[in-house]
């Protein structure tokens, strides 16, 4: 999930160069549309960007959260946020981590192995 279409693509390249075992792919561009996917759709991981608008990852992160279908799916930030609260914040709802942007395929993979 991520308010930059150009990012959702460059991340659906990078995931697929990582060679990590990944079904289908959906992308939301924002929580909202985030949320009413996941209400039709199982994943199996979740990338969220912390800001976007409507309703951002922080907050789609804690709706997550309190779903007993979806608290299970490892729910991983990938974001430019700087604030050290915001990440932490991410962390103690849940996330299973986060990955800075700009990344490489490395980094993602690295992240996602531990976690998949």
């Amino acid at each position: 999930m991520d308010d930059s279409a150009a990012i959702r693509k460059i991340l659906r390249r990078v995931l697929a160069k990582t060679e990590v075992p990944l079904g289908e792919i959906y992308e939301a561009s924002d929580g909202v549309e985030a949320l009413q996917l996941l209400e039709h759709s199982v994943v199996q991981l979740i990338l969220c960007d912390i800001n976007m608008p409507n309703m951002d990852g922080i907050q789609l992160l804690a709706k997550v959260k309190a779903k007993e279908n979806l608290r299970v799916v490892p729910f991983v930030m990938v974001t430019t946020e700087g604030s050290q609260e915001r990440v932490m914040q991410a962390i103690d709802l849940g996330a299973a981590g986060y990955v800075k942007k700009p990344f490489t395929p490395e980094q993602i993979k690295e992240k996602l192995t531990g976690i998949i």
